[in-house]
């Protein structure tokens, strides 16, 4: 990639300035190298500002980079970054990296296994551009909005926690502008500087970073198939006096697993004797698989003293820049979750607000819904099997039935942050399974996506490639 990226920088003033280059087929055929080779060693231009790249048109000279004034002398911010007041005990970095990895787009050419979200093809465009189209007509949608939320849109939200029972009213819940910011929320009502927040182990990297962040310490309880162990849930509330336990218990992220019917009255009883909240974090309940059956009911839904709070979004199953999600809970603890929000951001805008509320009431919603349903259990079934067959060593503990992921243990040689790297030359991004865990982990793991492909034959070829780029034992 090295020498063709420095083949195409001495030959780039053969072109005049916006000038369009030889396409990705003439230079694989020009320099005999793989569409791979090609995409880096452009990326790499382009990185370097030397060339522009439009999708669907092609690649182009980039005007010469005009220099800026000289840089200042910022480093006494170092001083200022680190430095701890008197008996100060929270932490003054923030990691993100393990939120950056499933958030990186990677170089044009690279296969991406490493999102999050779904693929333009599996978002519902048409639909969510009609309803911000009628939602931007609506009488005062641009006006402010109730801090708590739009009353219709708070209402639909309980209806769709709190289940059949109608356990939950419009009162219960607040908007906040998605998951992420809904749980930065509940982390900040729940848990002060300095205190052990109980995790799942592994868990969701960008909770790991809200609680770092927040100067809290994660505290891993180890999950397998059936979800959260009580038994270790309760040896770590004992231990660490923690008054706060986050968890997935619908297809968790990154394994899958689904808490089992045994253990969700459990996990209910431990924490209400522990005197802590338990925050449920429902990210994927629309994203069931079409063999998943009837869900489980959410904990909120099971919870009559104000144990649970519950997050909830709609980001996962629209696009990620719907970011419109809901806090719920029960008792005093709602106005301390209203508090927070209030002083971060105020409220979430309107016409989101208003966009979302067309959409979950128009038709196309649930037709949306099987579609991605049916789509998911595919891209599953066909990634699971290609890596059946083309990489026989590696493991998948557990086949889920909704979410996004696969949870692979590979057989190849070195750790999950030398798989990622390799998996990266070989044009197929992962995401490496250390930043997962908050302490040690038991095993190298890496996270595969399946969601953020064009379709299910960029599945087969990404484990193809990885056949081809990596050494197996």
């Amino acid at each position: 990639m090295a020498e063709l990226a420095e083949s195409l920088r001495s030959e780039l003033d053969r072109y005049p300035v916006g000038g369009k280059l030889p396409s990705s087929r003439a230079l694989v055929e020009r320099y005999r190298v793989s569409p791979v080779t090609v995409s880096r060693a452009l990326a790499q231009l382009a990185a370097e500002g030397l060339v522009v790249t439009r999708p669907g048109a092609g690649v182009y000279r980039a005007h010469p980079r005009t220099l800026g004034p000289a840089p200042g002398d910022t480093s006494w911010q170092e001083v200022a970054l680190s430095a701890e007041g008197a008996g100060e005990v929270v932490p003054r970095s923030v990691d993100a990296s393990g939120v950056l990895v499933s958030l990186a787009q990677p170089p044009p050419g690279v296969i991406e296994l490493n999102g999050g979200y779904l693929h333009p093809s599996l978002q519902p465009e048409r639909a969510m551009a009609a309803a911000l189209a009628r939602a931007g007509r609506r009488p005062g949608a641009w006006g402010r909005p109730p801090m708590e939320g739009l009353p219709e849109l708070r209402d639909w939200f309980a209806r769709e926690i709190g289940g059949t029972v109608g356990a939950l009213g419009a009162a219960d819940v607040m908007i906040t502008a998605g998951g992420q910011s809904a749980l930065t929320t509940a982390l900040r009502a729940l848990a002060p500087p300095g205190a052990p927040v109980l995790v799942e182990s592994p868990t969701y990297p960008g909770l790991l970073a809200i609680a770092r962040a927040s100067g809290c310490r994660p505290v891993p309880v180890p999950v397998d198939a059936d979800g959260v162990r009580p038994e270790l849930l309760a040896a770590a509330f004992e231990a660490t006096g923690a008054r706060l336990f986050v968890c997935q218990p619908l297809f968790q992220n990154p394994t899958g697993a689904v808490l089992s019917a045994e253990r969700r009255p459990e996990v209910l009883r431990i924490a209400r004797a522990a005197g802590a909240f338990v925050v449920e974090d429902d990210y994927a309940r629309s994203l069931a698989h079409e063999d998943a059956g009837p869900l489980p009911a959410t904990l909120a839904a099971e919870d009559a003293d104000g144990i649970v709070v519950h997050v909830r979004s709609l980001t996962k199953a629209t696009s990620p820049s719907l970011r419109v999600g809901a806090l719920a809970a029960r008792g005093p603890v709602m106005d301390r979750l209203r508090a927070i929000q209030v002083v971060d951001s105020f409220f979430v805008p309107r016409p989101f607000q208003e966009a979302a509320l067309e959409l979950v009431g128009a038709p196309a919603w649930p037709r949306h819904l099987r579609a991605v349903a049916g789509e998911l259990r595919h891209r599953r079934d066909v990634l699971a099997g290609a890596l059946r067959r083309e990489l026989p060593g590696a493991e998948v503990p557990h086949l889920p039935r909704g979410g996004y992921q696969l949870w692979v243990r590979p057989a190849c040689e070195g750790g999950d942050a030398e798989f990622a790297a390799a998996a990266l030359r070989a044009g197929v991004a992962v995401a490496p399974g250390r930043p997962y865990f908050c302490a040690e982990p038991p095993a190298a793991y890496v996270r595969m996506s399946f969601a953020g492909v064009s379709g299910p034959g960029e599945l087969v070829e990404a484990v193809q490639r990885l056949r081809g780029g990596l050494r197996w034992p």
